[in-house]
């Protein structure tokens, strides 16, 4: 199974760009185009948070037109900079799936079962999975105690270093820790927001951030640093299930030089001296 992760792509309405630089919906496209490239192709889409940057049905349109062309399913949740609300009008298909108008929902269509998390706190850049999202997570993953599972969630649940972003951090990251302690089956925790690939560990589970397809914030250690971003090349991570574990990669999306074979047609190394 593989996964590709979209992330933080803040769609703007059209003939607006983000901070007045980042074009999100040009960078939205190519990663459309390079999922659609890959071989092989990505069996679902996660995007998890930040879908748009203002919680506008415009926004939200332009971001369902613009990935339409994937033709596998494509499964949201919300980041601070949209809704609940906004994210369950614009994905009926996702509403359906929900209950108590938040996005909390599980995948259970794959070898590995997904369960989707709503991290969002109205009108505030932290997050939260508050009793109910926490309640959920504990009842999905008991329904299932011999299925593997990966959880998804929009804000991180850790320290990265880079203070104006750990700020903003899930604030019940210790209830999420003791969930996760009554179950061994999840094999992997994934969020977003910070627009930077990250890893650690995380209550004893492998946990990525995903990088972002178009602006990334600046990697920036120092607590008095403002904060502020780069253009890095834009990237996605792509996660595979294979031989009961979850395997991530970093994907760098736009055309780079290679491939280059190592080995020419009579299989020695190409560049290697002869010797006789």
């Amino acid at each position: 199974m593989l996964i590709a992760q979209l992330t933080d792509t803040h769609i703007r309405r059209p003939g607006t760009l983000a901070y007045g630089v980042v074009d999100t919906a040009l960078y939205l496209e190519a990663a459309v185009a390079h999922i659609l490239a890959l071989a092989p192709r990505p069996d679902v889409v996660i995007v998890t948070g930040d879908l748009t940057d203002f919680d506008d049905a415009a926004e939200y349109a332009r971001f369902r037109a613009i990935t339409a062309a994937l033709p596998m399913p494509l499964l949201p949740i919300p980041g601070n900079h949209d809704s609940s609300a906004g994210l369950l009008a614009a994905f009926p298909e996702i509403a359906a799936r929900c209950n108590d108008g938040r996005v909390n929902y599980v995948v259970e269509d794959f070898p590995l079962r997904l369960v989707m998390l709503d991290s969002t706190v109205y009108g505030r850049p932290h997050g939260a999975l508050g009793e109910e999202g926490l309640s959920f997570l504990d009842r999905a993953l008991g329904a299932a105690p011999e299925r593997p599972a990966f959880v998804c969630a929009h804000h991180p649940p850790f320290l990265t270093g880079i203070r104006h972003m750990d700020v903003q951090n899930l604030s019940d990251a210790a209830g999420l820790e003791e969930v996760f302690g009554h179950w061994p089956q999840v094999l992997g925790f994934t969020c977003g927001h910070v627009h930077r690939a990250v890893t650690t560990s995380f209550a004893g589970v492998a946990a990525t951030i995903a990088p972002a397809p178009a602006h990334s914030v600046s990697l920036a250690l120092d607590r008095e640093a403002p904060p502020t971003f780069h253009m890095e090349p834009p990237s996605l991570s792509l996660h595979l299930f294979a031989d009961g574990r979850v395997v991530t990669h970093r994907s760098f999306i736009g055309a780079y030089d290679g491939p280059h074979p190592f080995f020419g047609a009579d299989g020695k190394a190409i560049g290697t001296p002869e010797r006789t």
